[in-house]
């Protein structure tokens, strides 16, 4: 009877059409259909975060830039609507390409001073250690033709903190310079600097795989010895850079110079100090130059800035290879004066 009863209930099953096991695979499905659903929801709640972020991003980008230009406009509207004003162009940090005391902008600046007709005087404020000779040289030449273009227009330099090396490279062809007692100023040198990894190389038994096309293709490299040769083809350029420096300062100060055999060796000094040298004029600061010599006490401001975008990606973090970069790049076998 038994035996019956399970064929009967097997015979049921299949005419029913259901298999053994059926509850489990109604169940499996149940499931997987309810991750997929679960998958998708949060694929679509994770695009409408992202667009969400970058809308928000685009809409604050707009913000700043409109901020920015409304800046522009009304320190243009200042400069036109001024009667008399003394014209103010910063100089300040490292001065190389693509910052904020780059040639370029000074320069650029500095045109756009002496060009407006209502300026009286020009104001070059400096807090610099110095840089790039090359930068620094088109700084020197400029000041020198616009001077020349401008006859009626005096230029003074006024040092904050700091004026080395290559700032004051790039200032001396000023009319006068001033600067505060307790301003570093001078620094009248030029040097390259480096490291060498040789004797950590030959500790740690690595050696050097350096090929070239040109004999000497690979001087002043770090991972090789520095060869008598090498050396003395870098000072060389040295020697040459800082006779173009000492030039320019001469050309620039003229007789107010000392004949202290210590001025171009290299070494700085207090604005005090400074003065007594010839490397500075008189002491005093941007407002009581613009009050007391250039007699235009309103001062407008005319120094360039970098373009909005690129100082907004670089507050993002976005620039932190290229400011590795530069900093690297001085801070290898490149010749800088500071």
């Amino acid at each position: 009877r038994q035996t019956m009863t399970e064929e009967q209930n097997g015979s049921n099953q299949q005419n029913n059409g259901q298999q053994p096991g059926w509850e489990r695979n109604v169940l499996e499905r149940l499931a997987f259909a309810a991750l997929r659903e679960q998958r998708l929801s949060r694929n679509w709640g994770i695009f409408f975060k992202l667009f969400y972020g970058f809308f928000l991003l685009v809409s604050l980008l707009f913000f700043f830039i409109l901020i920015g230009v409304v800046a522009t406009a009304g320190k243009q509207t200042e400069s036109l609507s001024a009667k008399e004003h003394t014209a103010l162009v910063e100089l300040n940090g490292i001065i190389a390409p693509n910052t904020p005391a780059s040639a370029d902008l000074v320069v650029s600046s500095l045109r756009a001073a002496f060009k407006n007709k209502k300026t009286k005087g020009v104001i070059i404020r400096t807090n610099s250690p110095g840089g790039s000779p090359v930068q620094s040289s088109y700084i020197y030449n400029e000041i020198k033709r616009l001077r020349k273009k401008y006859p009626k227009i005096p230029v003074y330099a006024v040092i904050t903190d700091v004026c080395a090396s290559g700032c004051y490279y790039a200032i001396a062809s000023s009319n006068k310079i001033y600067a505060n007692e307790s301003s570093i100023v001078g620094s009248i040198g030029v040097l390259m600097n480096g490291f060498g990894f040789v004797d950590a190389m030959k500790k740690l038994g690595i050696k050097r795989r350096l090929l070239t096309a040109g004999k000497h293709k690979g001087i002043l490299d770090p991972f090789s010895p520095l060869g008598p040769y090498a050396k003395a083809h870098a000072k060389n350029m040295l020697s040459q850079v800082h006779r173009q420096f000492i030039r320019a300062v001469k050309e620039g100060r003229g007789s107010a110079l000392s004949s202290d055999k210590k001025l171009f060796s290299g070494l700085f000094w207090t604005g005090y100090e400074a003065k007594r040298l010839g490397l500075v004029d008189e002491m005093g600061s941007a407002g009581e130059v613009a009050r007391n010599v250039i007699k235009a006490e309103t001062i407008v401001n005319f120094t360039r800035k970098q373009r909005f975008l690129d100082r907004f990606i670089r507050q993002l973090g976005a620039s932190m290879v290229l400011a590795m970069e530069q900093r690297w790049l001085m801070n290898s076998q490149s010749i800088q004066l500071r």
